[in-house]
């Protein structure tokens, strides 16, 4: 199964107010997440702000287009962007995978 992992800048004055939202992410936007293809999403936040998150899914860009396509995740995302330091949530960073121990295991028989 294909995972992306991927960073975003919270405002450290925000932290506590952003993992309160995140216990209770609005069901209609679990729903869109799921439905564009988002499997076993986790966001993994540090103290300092920085924001981890990892996502199954075939193709990151392809599941991230179609849930901005909805109704429900232009609402949280302007919800959400003031908790961010870019402003708006746009800086988001794919990083790029550089070690696999199942696969490295795999390889080697």
């Amino acid at each position: 199964m294909p995972r992306a992992c991927f960073t975003l800048q919270v405002r450290p004055d925000r932290l506590a107010e952003y993992r309160e939202r995140h216990a209770a992410v609005w069901p209609e936007m679990l729903r869109a997440l799921r439905d564009a293809g988002w499997r076993d999403y986790q966001l993994y936040l540090r103290d300092d702000g920085l924001l981890v998150g990892v996502v199954e899914t075939d193709d990151l860009a392809a599941a991230q287009a179609a849930v901005d396509a909805t109704d429900v995740s232009a609402r949280w995302e302007a919800s959400m962007a003031p908790f961010f330091v870019s402003g708006d949530g746009s800086g988001k960073s794919e990083l790029p995978l550089v070690f696999d121990l199942d696969a490295q295991l795999t390889a080697l028989g």
